[in-house]
């Protein structure tokens, strides 16, 4: 591909030095996203050296280092104005996924998705333009390595708002659906928000049993018991649940075979499988957070059993840039270790043996990053 240029007098020019392979960029390789096209570039979680900046960027200069969110927001809008990046109104030439759409405008442009999100080009590539640079790129302080800070691009702070979005304080009993990276960072935010109970579902054994060295998780593998929920409400005060559920699954969840039939024929958008895990494992009153990427229409969605429990949902793409000055506080503090989740390096010429692996679960691997 040729090198990216300065568009607007706001871009800048990013010389990338670590990127990352997310379980988004696993939808677009599986072929589930429409609107992507051939050409794209990929990448949503990526850091780097400014190279080149336009004529109206004051935010950053030349040399600075910045990891970059993967929302692409104006600062200015309505919602921006609100800290709701991901909501912004202004960067996204896409049409956004929504079924039900009628006048209302797409939500903020992403990094490296398809072109519903506005198909710009992402960040698994050795240069990047990055517009709206003086909202996105966040400055790094000197000595902390990319490993440790590249995933506030992304995971991090949507681990982070899932446990926000979830209530999670001092005392409160979680369930995380999924031990990917997302999950694994959820885990570790609620550690740090003071959950004392933190129940984990999944079937790759080994991301389960690394969550309960690493974060004290209780693992349930549903491959082993048929409903994680009833497993979990058993150990339960009063049988009553837990207090919030996070899924960090999404609409690509192993559902039943009836499931796998309709999605196949375009009859369902997403699986509802996890959804209606979190339903029943989740307490009368309590929350159920959805960092997990969902679209269309869904099987089974049980929005009686959500009314008779009382349920709050809370989902949505991370509004990355408000939490961005938090979470590098904590890492500066030692408290979070987001690089503890990384089991493979690799280089970017080595991306398509990174997918490989990450998608076929190889060699355990539990998260890959590229160097150019």
């Amino acid at each position: 591909m040729p090198d990216p240029k300065i568009q607007e007098p706001d871009d800048i020019i990013l010389k990338v030095t670590a990127t990352a392979i997310c379980g988004s960029d696993l939808h677009l390789y599986r072929g589930k996203i429409p609107n992507t096209e051939e050409g794209d570039i990929f990448g949503h979680e990526f850091m780097g050296i400014v190279e080149d900046t336009g004529a109206n960027v004051t935010a950053v200069n030349k040399g600075d280092r910045v990891v970059i969110p993967f929302v692409i927001a104006c600062g200015s809008c309505f919602f921006c104005s609100l800290n709701l990046h991901s909501a912004c109104e202004t960067t996204n030439t896409g049409r956004g996924a929504i079924l039900n759409k009628k006048q209302i405008p797409p939500g903020a442009a992403l990094f490296g998705f398809s072109h519903l999100y506005g198909g710009i080009p992402g960040g698994q590539a050795e240069y990047v333009r990055v517009p709206k640079a003086n909202i996105g790129p966040f400055k790094i302080p000197e000595g902390l390595d990319d490993e440790k800070v590249l995933f506030l691009s992304d995971i991090l702070p949507t681990g982070y708002q899932a446990v926000v979005n979830a209530g999670v304080t001092t005392g409160s009993t979680l369930v995380i659906y999924g031990a990917g990276p997302v999950g694994l960072m959820a885990a570790a935010c609620a550690r740090l928000l003071g959950a004392t109970q933190i129940f984990m579902v999944d079937h790759h054994q080994y991301r389960l049993d690394f969550a309960a060295k690493t974060y004290g998780v209780i693992p349930v593998n549903f491959d082993e018991v048929d409903d994680p929920a009833e497993a979990i409400i058993e150990h339960t005060a009063g049988h009553r649940g837990v207090d919030a559920v996070i899924d960090a699954v999404g609409f690509e969840a192993k559902g039943s075979k009836i499931e796998t039939v309709l999605t196949n024929l375009k009859m369902e958008g997403s699986s509802g499988a996890a959804l209606r895990q979190c339903i029943a494992a989740v307490r009368r009153g309590g929350i159920i957070s959805v960092p997990g990427v969902y679209a269309g229409f869904i099987h089974g969605f049980l929005f009686g059993d959500i009314f008779e429990k009382g349920l709050a949902i809370r989902t949505g793409q991370t509004h990355v840039q408000a939490h961005l000055p938090n979470l590098i506080e904590h890492i500066l503090r030692g408290e979070l270790h987001p690089d503890i989740i990384i089991s493979h390096r690799l280089s970017l010429e080595e991306a398509a043996d990174g997918y490989r692996i990450f998608d076929k679960k190889e060699d355990d691997c539990r998260k890959v990053i590229l160097r150019p």
